[in-house]
């Protein structure tokens, strides 16, 4: 009878979703163990100034043009839609600040947190998972290193550093291309809009969104080596262990994100 059971989809489904669990618990116990190890290690800090300047450069430089071109094609479409029935209904005084509003407390910070996990959080989880997989990771331990601290630490600092510089651009950007979208599509003229911009912003919101980007800075990076180092298996264990960074990355921004708005703006 026993072996009837196990063979229904009931019995697989339950296992399924149990193996999914203790998966969820395990990785979740990791990143919070490497975070702990990482903020202890900061009284020491060992990291040379020149591999976090790499590492900032490889946050800030090399991911600014596609979350610029995400960000600003993000903000002339929305732009595109509000600006001339806002205008019709008049209320085009107000579409700057709308954009503006949009763009500095959501726009921008998640779609750079998502341009970031895309190109740089799947970079660091596969180059980590391919130094664990090929035992440069232990080879680092045979030196009396501790890997956690020299490998997460630099780019620990770099993503949260650099994820405030990267949304301040992207939003300023965002705004500035939906200036001329709204001029184009709307005829709103420029000084209505940045006079709305003016009015409409005000520092709460700056506060948040650079507090925002921070903390995302922080989780991507945290997420993207800890799931790089728990790889195993070969080649396929890297492609598991970016797969699993990337997604980890998304939703712990989404969750985050949904903290900030029921603390600060609920």
């Amino acid at each position: 009878m026993k072996i009837y059971y196990k063979a229904t989809y009931t019995y697989k489904l339950y296992k399924l979703l149990e193996a999914e669990i203790k998966e969820f618990i395990s990785t979740l116990g990791e990143i919070m163990t490497y975070g702990i190890e990482v903020l202890k290690g900061l009284k020491n800090f060992n990291t040379s100034f020149k591999e976090i300047i790499d590492q900032c450069s490889r946050f800030g430089v090399s991911s600014l043009p596609i979350t610029l071109s995400i960000v600003g094609m993000t903000s002339i479409i929305i732009s595109m839609q509000v600006a001339g029935e806002m205008v019709k209904q008049g209320g085009g005084n107000y579409v700057g600040m709308l954009i503006a509003i949009l763009m500095v407390r959501e726009e921008a910070v998640i779609m750079a947190g998502f341009a970031i996990i895309s190109m740089i959080g799947s970079s660091l989880a596969s180059e980590i998972a391919t130094m664990k997989v090929t035992e440069q990771i232990d080879a680092i331990r045979v030196l009396k290193v501790n890997p956690v601290q020299y490998l997460f630490t630099p780019r620990i600092i770099a993503g949260t550093v650099m994820m405030p510089l990267v949304v301040i651009v992207s939003a300023l950007f965002g705004i500035l291309g939906a200036a001329v979208a709204s001029n184009v599509t709307s005829g709103l003229t420029y000084k209505a809009y940045f006079d709305s911009v003016w009015f409409g912003l005000n520092m709460h919101d700056l506060n948040v969104s650079v507090l925002k980007s921070l903390s995302f800075g922080f989780a991507i990076s945290l997420i993207s080596c800890s799931c790089g180092m728990g790889a195993k298996d070969g080649a396929k264990g890297v492609g598991i262990a970016t797969t699993k960074a990337v997604v980890w990355s998304f939703v712990a921004i989404v969750i985050l994100d949904l903290i900030f708005a029921a603390v600060y703006f609920y």
